[in-house]
């Protein structure tokens, strides 16, 4: 008699978004948008099914259940009608919220900083994208042990084993978690010198790093794609892209340039998750030109566009870089708002507006970078004292000397350099 063996797939998680529109926070974002982002989000992880979204308005936070009484059984009766097992918060929940809420309404639950942690968990594909997303998986369960654990109270024996008398669990969890993060650091350490190596032999490659930056989904991988032909996970998905590509593109009667796709910025993103995917954007520090992408069809646009400034002028890159304002998806908009944002872009020599989907505009954009990438040089001399090696050599790598002399003094230099190489030459 023989048996056939049938293998019977996990059924995807069914999950409900909520996002809590707090009166009292004179900057939250306008609720039915975040409410839509946050749906995309619980969208974007995979064996997860958003069965729908509420948004919850509250005139305040209550402590100890985030939301009211009355609130908390209408949410409970509503989940339990709809088979809901995943409650996805969209905004920050408290440990002991989150305790109180799975208690009364049977289910697990999320907030923001850690679905995106999960998201970024599922996404990472580098060594260093994935040390950096257990670094900062490990930060967030630190502060959330009072919720992972049942045996709080309970003590370690005395016994002179690690930890000493009276240690309590939650306290040698913290320590298995430090002594674990510890462990990464040095891992973490050993790869990021690794890519800086990498970097700094990319740097004698006479090609400028040009980076695309911008908000989640707003079309940067479709757009790398696009102009250098690479194939790079892009769908229209929150995070698509989490570990920097990197590209060599020759544009048409331009220069050999290096075109970086890097992970999209969001609102609210986790702090954990700045300090860790930093490394990860050290490839927007080092870059000769940086094209901020925008969806300019988003309801949200200029809200965006805004928290994708705050974080580079966080980096430090918001000034030092020159940047070029891409308005990509315009062939969403209608006929009057195309045609007002082509006039728009007409008026600028720093905004394009381009369609990465059907290649509108992408001519005139490269055509731009190209003109800015070899801006006007112009001649200057320059005296430096023999003591100055670094200078001389920087020079030297520079490619910029047309004439070298010397007297008394020093070296007597003609050179043939843009206002940025100038200005770098006076910073070393």
């Amino acid at each position: 008699m023989s048996t056939e063996h049938f293998e019977t797939e996990t059924p995807n998680t069914r999950a409900w978004v909520i996002h809590p529109d707090i009166k009292s926070d004179r900057d939250r974002r306008e609720a039915n948008d975040a409410l839509a982002e946050a749906i995309a989000l619980g969208e974007a992880l995979p064996n997860l099914d958003v069965e729908g979204g509420t948004v919850v308005s509250l005139p305040k936070v209550h402590a100890g259940m985030l939301f009211g009484k009355g609130k908390i059984e209408e949410l409970r009766v509503m989940f339990n009608d709809n088979d809901i097992e995943l409650v996805l918060v969209d905004g920050p929940v408290t440990p002991v919220q989150q305790r109180n809420l799975e208690k009364a309404w049977g289910v697990k639950l999320l907030d923001r900083t850690g679905l995106i942690l999960e998201i970024f968990s599922d996404r990472a594909r580098t060594r260093e994208g994935v040390l950096q997303v257990e670094m900062a998986h490990l930060a967030y369960q630190r502060t959330r042990l009072v919720r992972a654990w049942t045996h709080l109270e309970r003590q370690r024996g005395g016994l002179g084993f690690v930890g000493g008398p009276g240690e309590t669990q939650i306290e040698a969890d913290r320590r298995a978690i430090d002594d674990q993060m510890g462990r990464l650091r040095k891992q973490l350490e050993k790869v990021v010198k690794t890519r800086a190596l990498h970097r700094a032999a990319r740097a004698k490659v006479p090609f400028p790093v040009v980076a695309l930056v911008g908000y989640t989904n707003a079309g940067k991988s479709t757009l790398f794609n696009r102009v250098t032909g690479a194939d790079v996970f892009a769908k229209d998905m929150l995070f698509a892209t989490l570990d920097p590509t990197m590209r060599r593109l020759e544009i048409e009667d331009g220069p050999e340039i290096i075109l970086s796709d890097t992970v999209g910025f969001i609102s609210d993103l986790p702090t954990q998750l700045v300090a860790a995917f930093r490394a990860t954007l050290e490839e927007v520090l080092d870059a000769d030109l940086i094209l901020h992408v925008r969806d300019i069809s988003h309801p949200e646009t200029e809200n965006q566009a805004r928290d994708v400034m705050t974080i580079l002028a966080d980096l430090g890159v918001a000034e030092t870089a020159p940047m070029i304002e891409v308005w990509n998806k315009i062939d969403l908009l209608d006929d009057s708002a195309r045609d007002g944002a082509i006039e728009t872009a007409s008026r600028s020599d720093t905004l394009h507006v381009v369609s990465a989907l059907t290649g509108q505009g992408l001519d005139d954009l490269l055509a731009a970078v190209s003109q800015t990438l070899t801006p006007d040089l112009h001649m200057e001399t320059l005296n430096v004292p023999y003591a100055n090696g670094k200078g001389r050599a920087w020079l030297f790598e520079e490619g910029v000397i047309e004439e070298e002399s010397a007297d008394e003094t020093g070296y007597i230099f003609k050179v043939k350099w843009t206002a940025r190489q100038a200005k770098k030459f006076r910073d070393l």
